[in-house]
């Protein structure tokens, strides 16, 4: 059965670093793509950055773009986010998604990031 599981999230101030941290199984995940998304209370799920199943395509979201980096371990069947220099704004939860040319995806269940002072 697949599953994605976030974690590295928490509290964190205005101008701080998280690395977050979706670990997968029972999938193929060095086929799959994998994304980062986020959802503040009230608003739409948003991308917040994404990367291509060889690693070698990454996108961004505008509100991120130049603070964050995502990146992948195929050993590990991990995805990884860096986010720095954080915002107010950076407040959601986030989400691991793994997709697949097929039309296959899984989502994950979501790690809390809260940037307050």
């Amino acid at each position: 059965q697949a599953q994605l599981v976030e974690s590295g999230g928490g509290l964190v101030q205005p101008g701080g670093s998280l690395r977050l941290f979706c670990s997968a199984s029972g999938f193929t995940f060095s086929t799959y793509a994998m994304a980062w998304y986020r959802q503040a209370p009230g608003q739409e799920r948003e991308l917040v950055a994404s990367i291509g199943s060889l690693g070698d395509t990454t996108e961004y979201g505008d509100s991120v773009k130049g603070r964050c980096a995502i990146s992948r371990d195929d050993d590990k069947n991990t995805v990884y986010l860096q986010i720095n220099k954080l915002k107010f704004e950076d407040t959601a939860v986030y989400y691991c998604k793994a997709y697949h040319w097929s039309g296959k995806n899984f989502w994950g269940q979501g790690t809390q990031v809260t940037v307050s002072s």
